[in-house]
């Protein structure tokens, strides 16, 4: 069995619970709070840890609404498509992707009528992009 680094233990806690404390996380990862939080910043300005989340469950949210909307683009619009994509509000991700789509993006709207709406006014007015699938979640199971 491999042993984690401490670097890899705090993080590791943090993937566990975003929220814990400094405090928190030197105890589970069995390291001091100064190195804990020494790991934390490390991994931050490296780039490792790119923000924290809060998870939420869509049924919960009155008519709040999260769609997966899996994106084409054409490759000479790349790089456009994803700084116009990063300044769009109700997109809270935004990732590359290997497999059906280039990007997957996160979205959170009023309902399912204003995901659409912001997929065919703000998504697929982009120049460049060629597609956009959505997928609107309804309910977290895990």
């Amino acid at each position: 069995m491999e042993t984690k680094s401490p670097e890899q233990a705090v993080l590791s806690v943090l993937m566990e619970n975003p929220k814990a404390s400094v405090g928190d996380i030197a105890e589970r990862a069995g390291v001091s709070r100064p190195t804990a939080q020494k790991y934390i910043e490390k991994l931050e300005e490296d780039g490792a840890i790119v923000g924290y989340s809060v998870e939420v469950n869509p049924k919960k949210l009155d008519d709040k609404r999260i769609a997966l909307v899996g994106i084409d683009v054409e490759s000479e619009r790349y790089v456009e498509v994803l700084d116009a994509l990063s300044e769009v509000d109700a997109v809270s991700a935004l990732y590359t992707a290997t497999g059906d789509h280039m990007l997957m993006a996160e979205l959170q709207a009023d309902g399912s009528e204003d995901i659409h709406a912001l997929i065919s006014d703000e998504i697929l007015a982009l120049d460049g992009v060629t597609a956009a699938c959505p997928t609107v979640l309804h309910e977290r199971i895990v």
